[in-house]
């Protein structure tokens, strides 16, 4: 489970680049079709809706920690995580608690079927 854990923290983290974020691409291959994200917002978004809107964004620097594996099957894994959010145009970081759950294909290839932030205090 430790080797698994691994990889999707290394999945996660890929969404994390400003190269890979700004690739509607590799976008594309790391997040499922049927991908939901409900942002800090409150606001439920889809796979097009990322597509469109990530690439057109300045990427902002994220720091995560405190990753934790829970398994749903074999086949799908949630992982839990605190992340340290800085924007260029914001002079204060955000801090969040995460999820995203992730789903095997049958091709053997794991993608993100959601994604919540939720907005925390300082850690």
């Amino acid at each position: 489970m430790e080797d698994l854990k691994q990889i999707l923290i290394g999945l996660e983290e890929r969404l994390f680049q400003p190269d890979v974020r700004s690739s509607s691409s590799e976008l594309a291959q790391l997040i499922s079709d049927d991908f939901i994200e409900i942002g800090a917002s409150g606001l439920r978004f889809g796979k097009a809706n990322v597509l469109e809107r990530l690439p057109t964004e300045i990427a902002p620097e994220i720091t995560a920690t405190n990753y934790e594996l829970r398994m749903f099957s074999l086949d799908c894994a949630q992982l839990l995580y605190k992340a340290k959010m800085s924007k260029i145009d914001h002079p204060s970081p955000f801090y969040s608690h995460r999820c995203s759950i992730w789903r095997r294909s049958a091709s053997g290839q794991w993608q993100m079927i959601y994604h919540q932030g939720t907005t925390c205090a300082p850690f």
